[in-house]
Protein backbone atom coordinates (compact mmCIF):
# COMPACT_ATOMS: atom_id res chain seq x y z
CA UNK A 1 0.00 0.00 0.00
CA UNK A 2 1.59 3.37 -1.05
CA UNK A 3 1.55 5.68 2.00
CA UNK A 4 1.51 9.31 1.29
CA UNK A 5 2.22 12.46 3.50
CA UNK A 6 -0.48 15.36 3.19
CA UNK A 7 1.33 18.69 5.60
CA UNK A 8 -0.74 21.04 6.81
CA UNK A 9 -0.18 24.50 8.31
CA UNK A 10 -2.63 26.58 10.24
CA UNK A 11 -3.60 29.14 6.68
CA UNK A 12 -3.71 25.54 4.58
CA UNK A 13 -5.62 25.86 0.98
CA UNK A 14 -8.84 23.82 2.20
CA UNK A 15 -9.57 22.55 -1.77
CA UNK A 16 -6.06 22.13 -2.64
CA UNK A 17 -5.67 19.98 0.96
CA UNK A 18 -9.16 17.95 1.21
CA UNK A 19 -9.08 17.04 -2.93
CA UNK A 20 -5.73 15.45 -2.51
CA UNK A 21 -6.44 13.41 0.73
CA UNK A 22 -9.93 12.41 -0.62
CA UNK A 23 -8.84 11.29 -4.05
CA UNK A 24 -5.62 9.55 -3.26
CA UNK A 25 -7.70 7.14 -0.33
CA UNK A 26 -10.29 6.95 -2.95
CA UNK A 27 -7.34 4.88 -4.94
CA UNK A 28 -5.94 2.87 -2.11
CA UNK A 29 -3.40 5.27 -0.83
CA UNK A 30 -2.92 5.09 3.25
CA UNK A 31 -2.94 9.12 3.25
CA UNK A 32 -1.74 10.77 6.54
CA UNK A 33 -2.60 14.28 6.95
CA UNK A 34 0.52 15.65 9.45
CA UNK A 35 -0.29 19.32 11.24
CA UNK A 36 2.74 21.08 12.15
CA UNK A 37 0.84 22.37 15.33
CA UNK A 38 -1.53 20.72 17.95
CA UNK A 39 -5.17 20.03 17.51
CA UNK A 40 -7.40 21.34 14.85
CA UNK A 41 -6.19 23.58 11.77
CA UNK A 42 -7.69 26.24 10.95
CA UNK A 43 -7.67 26.69 6.33
CA UNK A 44 -7.45 29.94 4.73
CA UNK A 45 -10.68 29.60 4.59
CA UNK A 46 -11.87 29.70 8.22
CA UNK A 47 -12.55 25.74 7.79
CA UNK A 48 -11.57 23.90 10.90
CA UNK A 49 -9.45 20.06 9.92
CA UNK A 50 -8.42 17.49 12.52
CA UNK A 51 -5.67 16.15 11.18
CA UNK A 52 -4.22 12.34 11.70
CA UNK A 53 -1.26 12.95 13.40
CA UNK A 54 1.08 15.44 14.94
CA UNK A 55 4.71 16.10 12.24
CA UNK A 56 6.55 15.02 15.54
CA UNK A 57 4.82 12.04 15.95
CA UNK A 58 5.64 10.86 12.24
CA UNK A 59 8.98 12.48 11.05
CA UNK A 60 10.86 9.37 10.67
CA UNK A 61 8.33 7.03 8.89
CA UNK A 62 8.72 6.49 5.34
CA UNK A 63 6.38 7.80 2.97
CA UNK A 64 6.31 6.90 -1.08
CA UNK A 65 4.82 11.12 -1.30
CA UNK A 66 4.63 14.13 -0.01
CA UNK A 67 2.11 16.41 -0.59
CA UNK A 68 1.71 20.23 0.31
CA UNK A 69 -0.58 22.59 -0.46
CA UNK A 70 -0.49 26.40 -0.97
CA UNK A 71 -3.08 28.74 1.01
CA UNK A 72 -1.85 31.86 2.96
CA UNK A 73 -0.41 31.87 5.37
CA UNK A 74 -0.26 28.25 5.05
CA UNK A 75 2.72 28.45 2.92
CA UNK A 76 4.47 30.75 4.65
CA UNK A 77 4.01 28.65 7.92
CA UNK A 78 5.20 25.17 5.80
CA UNK A 79 8.19 27.05 4.35
CA UNK A 80 9.71 28.70 7.88
CA UNK A 81 9.19 25.41 9.60
CA UNK A 82 12.39 23.68 9.84
CA UNK A 83 10.80 20.08 10.52
CA UNK A 84 9.02 20.24 6.45
CA UNK A 85 12.56 21.48 5.22
CA UNK A 86 14.33 18.17 6.70
CA UNK A 87 11.73 15.82 5.49
CA UNK A 88 11.40 17.33 2.01
CA UNK A 89 15.63 17.09 1.48
CA UNK A 90 15.41 13.37 2.91
CA UNK A 91 12.49 12.43 0.79
CA UNK A 92 14.75 13.70 -2.22
CA UNK A 93 17.65 12.20 -1.35
CA UNK A 94 15.61 8.64 -0.91
CA UNK A 95 14.27 9.26 -4.46
CA UNK A 96 10.75 9.94 -3.39
CA UNK A 97 7.69 11.96 -4.71
CA UNK A 98 7.64 15.36 -3.91
CA UNK A 99 4.39 17.51 -5.01
CA UNK A 100 2.78 21.10 -4.34
CA UNK A 101 0.34 22.93 -5.08
CA UNK A 102 -0.33 26.90 -5.47
CA UNK A 103 2.15 28.41 -3.59
CA UNK A 104 3.57 25.90 -1.68
CA UNK A 105 6.12 25.15 -4.66
CA UNK A 106 8.19 28.12 -2.56
CA UNK A 107 8.76 25.66 0.26
CA UNK A 108 10.40 23.26 -2.25
CA UNK A 109 12.71 25.86 -3.23
CA UNK A 110 13.86 26.89 -0.18
CA UNK A 111 14.33 22.95 0.68
CA UNK A 112 16.55 22.91 -2.95
CA UNK A 113 14.51 20.50 -4.21
CA UNK A 114 13.45 22.50 -7.60
CA UNK A 115 17.72 22.58 -9.15
CA UNK A 116 17.47 21.91 -12.71
CA UNK A 117 13.23 21.08 -12.87
CA UNK A 118 11.11 22.90 -14.56
CA UNK A 119 7.78 23.53 -12.29
CA UNK A 120 4.71 25.36 -12.38
CA UNK A 121 2.49 27.71 -9.26
CA UNK A 122 -0.23 30.30 -8.68
CA UNK A 123 0.61 32.70 -11.67
CA UNK A 124 0.93 35.48 -8.86
CA UNK A 125 4.26 33.87 -7.36
CA UNK A 126 5.60 32.68 -11.07
CA UNK A 127 8.44 35.49 -10.48
CA UNK A 128 9.72 33.80 -7.85
CA UNK A 129 11.23 30.84 -10.37
CA UNK A 130 13.21 30.93 -13.18
CA UNK A 131 11.56 27.51 -14.61
CA UNK A 132 8.19 28.34 -14.32
CA UNK A 133 5.99 26.56 -17.09
CA UNK A 134 2.37 28.25 -17.55
CA UNK A 135 0.80 24.60 -17.85
CA UNK A 136 -2.13 23.54 -14.66
CA UNK A 137 0.19 20.30 -13.68
CA UNK A 138 3.94 20.06 -14.35
CA UNK A 139 6.01 16.48 -13.50
CA UNK A 140 9.63 16.60 -13.60
CA UNK A 141 11.42 13.63 -12.06
CA UNK A 142 9.95 13.08 -8.73
CA UNK A 143 8.83 16.74 -8.61
CA UNK A 144 4.76 17.14 -9.57
CA UNK A 145 3.44 20.67 -8.93
CA UNK A 146 0.52 22.72 -9.90
CA UNK A 147 -1.08 25.32 -10.06
CA UNK A 148 -4.36 26.42 -7.88
CA UNK A 149 -7.43 25.26 -6.06
CA UNK A 150 -8.70 24.93 -9.68
CA UNK A 151 -6.60 22.90 -10.57
CA UNK A 152 -6.24 19.87 -7.37
CA UNK A 153 -8.42 17.70 -9.51
CA UNK A 154 -6.07 17.23 -12.39
CA UNK A 155 -3.30 17.62 -9.65
CA UNK A 156 -4.44 14.82 -7.69
CA UNK A 157 -5.64 12.51 -10.37
CA UNK A 158 -2.64 12.80 -12.11
CA UNK A 159 -0.38 11.75 -8.13
CA UNK A 160 -2.92 8.98 -8.65
CA UNK A 161 -1.61 7.49 -12.00
CA UNK A 162 1.97 8.58 -11.32
CA UNK A 163 1.86 6.29 -7.72
CA UNK A 164 -0.87 3.44 -9.28
CA UNK A 165 -1.08 3.43 -12.83
CA UNK A 166 -3.81 4.69 -15.51
CA UNK A 167 -6.36 1.57 -14.88
CA UNK A 168 -5.83 2.47 -11.36
CA UNK A 169 -6.57 6.13 -12.23
CA UNK A 170 -9.50 5.22 -14.73
CA UNK A 171 -11.48 2.98 -11.43
CA UNK A 172 -10.98 6.15 -9.48
CA UNK A 173 -12.65 8.15 -12.03
CA UNK A 174 -15.44 6.12 -12.63
CA UNK A 175 -16.82 7.49 -9.10
CA UNK A 176 -16.06 10.93 -9.99
CA UNK A 177 -16.62 11.51 -13.47
CA UNK A 178 -13.38 13.89 -14.18
CA UNK A 179 -12.15 14.98 -17.01
CA UNK A 180 -9.25 12.98 -18.02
Amino acid sequence: MKKILVVIAPGFEEIETITVVDILRRAGARVILGATVKGNIKGSRGIKIEPDELLDNILKKEYDLICLPGGQPGTDNLKNDARIIKILKRMQQEGKYIAAICAAPIVLQKAGILKDKSITCHPSIKSHFESYIPNRVVVDGRVITSQSPGTAMEFSLKLVEILFGFERLKKVNDGILAKI
